[in-house]
């Protein structure tokens, strides 16, 4: 399960198909989310028409660049992740009105905080994102190893086909929650408990 706000009401404001730019996008996302509350759209219920790709790329390590340029501005990162979609192994960032393509090199989120969170009677593991999405780890929403460019890194599932990476000091907090055990290869691994759902990862 993902915590996360009521969906935003009626937007006040369209975009035009040949208006891609980062700013438009970010009015639009403002005027849709007035109380400047984080919400997560309903997005699986849009079906907008494709409009080309932007030259915006998502690096393996979380920066986020518009025309080779770094945006630097947390507020409007968090805006955008909001809208994030992915659909056939391609991202986009999705109105309702407008689905216009992103290059995202690994995955576009990534968890920089764990907690233990206690939740009807059960403990669960608790992964925030930099952009501060709140996932409680569960059978929809669990922490899986896979490899990039040579490495096998951490992950956990959050919304919508979408994936973040665990961070490395977020995955020794991990470590700390969890146990090393031995499978039957022989194999370290490391042992995790969240809620009813249980999760061996290699190490």
């Amino acid at each position: 399960m993902v915590k996360q706000n009521d969906s935003t009401s009626a937007v006040s404001k369209t975009l035009t198909s040949d208006d891609k730019n980062l700013n438009s996008i970010a009015q639009y996302l403002k005027d849709a989310q007035p109380s400047h509350k984080r919400s997560i759209p309903p997005l699986d219920q849009w079906h907008p028409k494709h409009c080309g790709k932007m030259d915006l790329k998502v690096k393996a390590n979380g920066e986020w660049w518009h025309e080779g340029q770094l945006i630097k501005r947390q507020s409007l990162l968090d805006l955008f992740s909001t809208v994030l979609w992915k659909e056939e192994g391609k991202f986009y960032l999705k109105t309702p009105v407008e689905q216009i393509e992103i290059e995202v090199e690994d995955v576009p989120l990534l968890v920089n905080q764990v907690d233990r969170v206690e939740i009807e009677g059960q403990s669960y593991i608790q992964l925030t994102t930099t952009n501060q999405d709140v996932i409680i780890v569960d059978e929809a929403h669990p922490i899986f190893m896979r490899e990039y460019a040579s490495e096998m890194r951490p992950y956990v599932h959050v919304r919508f086909g979408i994936n973040a990476l665990i961070q490395r000091a977020t995955f020794f907090h991990l470590v700390e929650m969890g146990e090393l055990v031995e499978n039957e290869h022989g194999e370290s691994v490391l042992s995790l408990q969240s809620g009813n759902l249980h999760l061996q990862l290699g190490t």
